[in-house]
């Protein structure tokens, strides 16, 4: 018996780490707890006093005189409104990302455009939405849902960006080769080649991306860009906590709702993605490219 074990066909199976390996990588994720404890100073008499006032603020306003239900049509409208913020962002970073994706894949790219626009995608991704909006949006836009839908859309574009290139870093070479020996010229190698390839799965990534948009777009409430997570900050600032819980009732029941019908579509056009041939969705004939 070998050290790396053999699984059905014969492909060899990766040996397991050793004992000693697991635990010297244990200890040196407990390190590096300790050392970010230590060096952030944690209280903990804080964090034990943190779960007391959650619980009081979660009395306050569930308990002590229920959710606020006239408060349920504003909550409504700036959760609508939330949606919104995060699905025009969610359109900017998805019409932007598809080309760009392509300008950052090395197979299809240049080496020098590929670690430019890579580079570029960074430096977007290192700016989380909040900081888009109140450093350069809101300044330039005010306050209101065109900051917040700015910001989410460029940091999509950076984030979506870099998802499109990976997927088509792994695309199957047959269909690209299949359209350069029928004479396609290089755009209709990206359109007949690649594209029926990555664009099932980067759809998926633009689906899950708005998921995560809606949550960005109430956190980019509290600072004046629209949305639920304004209602959510003026009623707690103002002590309005029964209107707060109903807001955050509001919340949850719509991400939930969204994320499911989501994370449905999602599987939908995964699945309906496997079981397809490659091969079949490029021409194969000068004259299919030509069409």
């Amino acid at each position: 018996m070998t050290a790396a074990a053999t699984v059905a066909g014969g492909t060899p199976r990766p040996a397991r780490p050793s004992q000693l390996r697991r635990n010297v990588a244990l200890l040196a994720v407990a390190a590096i707890v300790a050392w970010a404890a230590l060096t952030i100073d944690v209280d903990l008499s804080k964090l034990l006093r943190l779960v007391g006032g959650l619980a009081r603020i979660f009395y306050r306003m569930f308990l002590e005189h229920g959710p606020d239900l006239t408060y349920v049509q504003t909550s409504l409208s700036a959760m609508v409104q939330s949606i919104e913020i995060a699905w025009v962002g969610t359109i900017i970073g998805a019409i932007f990302s598809l080309p760009v994706g392509f300008f950052a894949a090395k197979n299809v790219s240049s080496g020098a455009i590929s670690n430019g626009i890579r580079v570029a995608l960074d430096a977007v991704r290192a700016f989380p939405e909040i900081i888009l909006a109140v450093v350069i949006f809101i300044p330039i836009a005010g306050l209101g849902p065109e900051a917040g839908a700015l910001a989410i859309g460029i940091h999509s574009i950076g984030t979506l960006g870099k998802l499109t290139a990976e997927v088509i870093e792994g695309i199957d070479p047959g269909p690209v080769e299949a359209v350069r020996a029928a004479g396609g010229t290089g755009l209709q190698v990206q359109r007949w080649g690649v594209l029926p390839q990555v664009l099932p799965e980067i759809v998926a990534f633009w689906l899950y991306r708005f998921e995560i948009n809606i949550r960005a777009s109430a956190i980019l409430g509290v600072v004046g860009a629209g949305g639920i997570g304004f209602i959510l900050q003026q009623t707690i600032a103002y002590g309005r906590f029964p209107k707060a819980g109903t807001a955050l009732i509001v919340v949850v029941v719509a991400t939930i709702l969204v994320d499911t019908a989501s994370g449905w579509v999602r599987r939908r056009i995964i699945e309906g993605s496997q079981g397809a041939q490659l091969e079949a969705l490029a021409p194969t004939t000068a004259a299919d490219i030509a069409a």
